[in-house]
């Protein structure tokens, strides 16, 4: 191998920790960096989990499969980490050259990186091959960890949003109805070339709407695309290069959002440019415009299948692209990657029940670039189909089993982002969260607080206009419960009305048709019901014969709050409270309990909602003797559990 050099890889992340003792050498990690990087710059390590059954060799072709939409255009497999000594290096940077030709084509020949990891040292070395003919590998002994990853990348980058609906006729014969499978085939080529056509107008224009300096759209017409320029090879155009036509401008045309205070980088926040797809059939033609009607005869009975698409694609730019290139060598191909997904998808169950696919885009923590996904919208996000899916999307990218950061809820939401206000991207509304925030203390000496972990919203008595008062405080509490759950992604359905509630009871059979619209009161059981059936929560329910035995399940309670993190439900007789958290001293078994009480019948004025103790730290018997839980009352407590499963 090579001596070392003086060039540099920079690393914006390092791999999850990998425990190479005992295993068989092979590759771990895809390296993904971007052509708008220096050189042997990598931003994520993204798991390899396709092997083959006989060897510890990755299985390629189901790699680029997976990685071919998850990796949006703009960054790249850059090389592979394997397990080993050096002499892996060369390993790993075959496989990840075999790996770029089969997702980027033939004619990418750029320096590959191939990483190894020591199976004892647990140490990083890196390798470059700088091309497919190089027979040697040069050693890079300086590596640097850039400090301030998100701001390299979106200081000077910029998103692409493309949204593109198709509407796909197939033509087959009922004798034959394989020939759907060719007709879709066919279909699918012929969009790609119309995406492709000199005849095709893309529009761009930025999705900030509300700056006050708004750049006019810019129209690239397809005669202008250059579709056989290297990405890595186009020259940048300066920033206040501002020629005469659409071809010499650069993504920087369109100014960055104007944020209040310091810059927040990250994909969530960055500057996004909005594309547009319009087929132009208006255009200057050589041939007769005089009307031409064609017959073909068939000659066996045949039927129209019509497969609706959304293709929805997003890609990372510099702002220095011209944007006749974002087009060409970023739109299209994603657009095109896209297609060529939906149709290995589609074509199994074409005739039967074809899948109702849908692309959703995440930033999930700890990953640099966004990433695409598509899931089959057929199923329930809780069905175990749909499961297994984000598991293994979350061993890709390296995510916890337990946290929901790929369910839909969790998607970036283009139509609600406003980088001028910097608007959240979470859907909500109104209500007033997380009011338990700067309370004054328990009062309890010695204690550990233990709390819910996460956000909520208050729901109580007369809120949004509903009379619910005497009877609805158990339905407030469970409102409160799935705010929750919404909150933290673990669903994506709107909190349910009272009736809502009530339907679902009837429909699982809990309750006669004739509950729906009444005022009767709901316990702990019927609350576990619709947590299961509406969420897929399941639910712990602890019996308490009376309040003054409340402060002998602190302990429990405090266990609850520290690994579920949940409210927590308390009933007695026809009281119902939202529990927050416990304020426990183990020692002497003084405890508080946090309560956020739906009996409230006021505005949303959160100090009149604290001074009122609507929200407070509440003894069984405060040191007046008051008792806030009725002695004489059986309890129920119910502790919904956190689902620990993507």
């Amino acid at each position: 191998m090579a001596d070392d050099s003086n060039r540099l890889v920079r690393l914006l992340c390092r791999p999850k920790p990998l425990n190479t003792k005992g295993s068989d050498p092979g590759i771990h990690f895809w390296l993904i960096g971007s052509p708008f990087f220096p050189p042997l710059t990598v931003a994520s390590f993204l798991r390899r989990i396709h092997a083959l059954p006989s060897a510890a060799s990755p299985d390629l072709p189901k790699e680029s499969e997976d990685l071919r939409t998850l990796i949006p255009r703009g960054f790249e497999v850059v090389g592979a980490l394997a397990s080993g000594d050096d002499a892996h290096a060369r390993a790993a940077v075959d496989a990840a050259r075999t790996l770029r030709n089969l997702l980027y084509g033939e004619g990418t020949d750029r320096p590959v990186i191939g990483a190894v990891c020591g199976f004892d040292s647990g140490e990083l070395r890196f390798f470059v091959s700088e091309s497919e003919n190089a027979t040697g590998l040069e050693s890079i002994s300086s590596v640097i960890e850039e400090r301030d990853s998100k701001k390299f990348v979106w200081e000077n980058g910029c998103l692409l949003h493309c949204e593109l609906p198709i509407k796909l006729p197939l033509y087959y014969s009922l004798k034959n109805p394989t020939d759907v499978e060719k007709s879709y085939v066919q279909a699918t080529e012929a969009v790609i070339a119309k995406l492709r056509d000199p005849q095709a107008v893309y529009l761009l224009e930025t999705s900030n709407k509300a700056s006050q300096d708004i750049s006019p759209p810019v129209i690239i017409r397809g005669l202008q695309l250059d579709f056989s320029t290297d990405l890595s090879k186009i020259k940048a155009l300066a920033d206040d290069d501002d020629g005469f036509d659409a071809s010499s401008l650069s993504c920087s045309y369109f100014p960055i959002s104007s944020k209040a205070g310091s810059p927040v980088f990250s994909a969530e926040n960055a500057d996004i440019i909005q594309v547009s797809v319009l087929f132009n059939s208006l255009g200057s033609s050589s041939a007769s415009t005089v009307p031409v009607a064609e017959y073909f005869p068939v000659q066996e009975e045949t039927r129209l299948l019509i497969v609706d698409i959304k293709l929805d694609v997003l890609c990372y730019s510099s702002r220095k692209l011209p944007l006749k290139y974002a087009i060409s060598s970023l739109i299209i191909p994603g657009l095109v990657d896209q297609l060529n997904v939906v149709q290995k998808l589609m074509l199994p169950n074409l005739l039967a029940q074809h899948p109702w696919l849908k692309s959703y885009h995440f930033s999930p923590p700890g990953i640099l670039h966004p990433i695409t996904v598509f899931y089959e919208l057929s199923f329930g996000e809780t069905e175990m189909k749909q499961v297994e899916v984000r598991r293994s999307l979350h061993s890709r990218l390296g995510l916890p089993y337990d946290r929901p950061l790929l369910r839909i809820s969790n998607a970036l939401d283009f139509s609600k982002l406003n980088n001028n206000d910097m608007v959240s991207l979470q859907k909500g509304s109104t209500l007033l969260r997380d009011v338990h925030i700067g309370i004054p203390s328990s009062g309890v000496t010695g204690g550990t607080v233990s709390l819910v972990q996460g956000s909520y919203e208050y729901f109580h008595y007369l809120h949004d206009g509903y009379n619910d008062s005497g009877w609805g405080c158990a339905y407030r509490s469970l409102q409160t419960i799935i705010s929750w759950f919404r909150l933290q992604n673990y669903t994506s359905i709107e909190v349910p009305s009272h009736r809502e509630i009530q339907q679902t009871l009837v429909e699982i059979g809990d309750k006669d048709p004739s509950f729906v619209g009444s005022r009767d009161w709901i316990g702990a059981i019927e609350l576990s019901f619709v947590l299961d059936k509406l969420l897929g929560v399941t639910c712990k329910v602890i019996n308490v014969r009376s309040g003054a035995e409340l402060p002998e399940r602190c302990r429990e309670l405090a266990l609850h709050f520290e690994n579920q993190s949940t409210p927590v439900m308390i009933g007695g007789g026809v009281l119902a409270y939202t529990l927050l958290g416990v304020d426990y001293n183990e020692a002497s078994g003084d405890c508080a309990f946090l309560i956020l009480d739906p009996h409230y019948t006021g505005s949303d004025d959160l100090k009149k909602i604290v001074n009122g103790g609507w929200c407070g730290w509440k003894k069984a018997v405060d040191s007046k003797g008051k008792n806030f839980f009725l002695h004489d009352k059986f309890y129920n407590l119910l502790l919904p559990q956190r689902p620990h499963m993507v």
